[in-house]
């Protein structure tokens, strides 16, 4: 069994203060398991202070994002190279990354790619619109994304990847994905992940759900076979919450 992720992307909420003060109450609040691997992923100007507050015993430290490039005449960008040691792991290819920044399949490549050649893991994540579901071109869409993702990741560094998927429609919408919907997109990630590299990396690979988690339905995500932890978006800026949707993964490994 994998180890269980439950990752909180703050996204553009939150200033260094503040994101002080939610750290300090989360880690008031959840305790260590050996089975569940906890990650907050901040803003980018609250990262560093973060880094030293924060009880790695408890926690993983992640981004939202970087530029491929390790260095260059890119204003106003921060590079993966420039996370090395700070972070465990970086989200590419959010869908806002994809629909309101207008990142290309290309670009995400480059940027799994870079993760990996910094030692970070990539959170690669993948998902269909409402109008590509509607149009029954999820399993496509879904193949594009993970194949161009991981172009430039070989057999030895796959084990380094986490994939997320996230379908657009069902974020921050309040339409939630039924368990069904959410366990085939899963294996059909799986199916590919096999082509590329086989079938032993595609059943070790941990992929997670995000999309509208809430305390209330993260027990029943986290259920759904094939799914091993989920990336948890609003939710994850109230202690309350984000401590209960821990909780839930605590108890279901011990009764596991």
């Amino acid at each position: 069994m994998s180890r269980i992720l439950i990752a909180g992307n703050w996204k553009m909420h939150l200033n260094v203060s503040q994101a002080s003060i939610l750290v300090h109450r989360l880690q008031e609040r959840i305790k260590t398991h050996r089975d569940v691997e906890v990650a907050l992923f901040p803003s980018m100007l609250a990262m560093q202070p973060l880094s030293m507050q924060i009880d790695r015993r408890k926690f993983r430290l992640g981004a939202q994002d970087g530029h491929f490039k390790d260095e260059g005449a890119y204003t106003g960008e921060v590079s993966i190279s420039m996370l090395r040691e700070l972070v465990h792991y970086v989200l590419v290819g959010h869908s806002e990354r994809r629909h309101i920044f207008g990142e290309s399949d290309e670009t995400i490549g480059h940027k799994v790619a870079a993760a990996v050649r910094n030692d970070i893991s990539p959170i690669l994540c993948v998902g269909e619109t409402k109008d590509e579901r509607s149009s029954k071109l999820t399993s496509q869409i879904l193949h594009n994304q993970v194949t161009a993702g991981l172009k430039n990741v070989t057999s030895r560094e796959i084990k380094h990847i986490v994939i997320a998927y996230e379908p657009v429609w069902a974020i921050g919408t309040g339409d939630i994905a039924k368990p069904d919907q959410i366990a085939s997109a899963v294996a059909t990630i799986r199916s590919n992940v096999a082509h590329l590299y086989g079938v032993a990396p595609s059943k070790r690979i941990r992929v997670l759900y995000g999309g509208s988690v809430n305390a209330d339905v993260a027990r029943a995500y986290l259920e759904i076979d094939g799914v091993d932890g989920v990336l948890v978006g609003g939710a994850s800026l109230n202690y309350h919450s984000f401590s209960s949707i821990v909780g839930s993964a605590y108890r279901l490994t011990r009764e596991r």
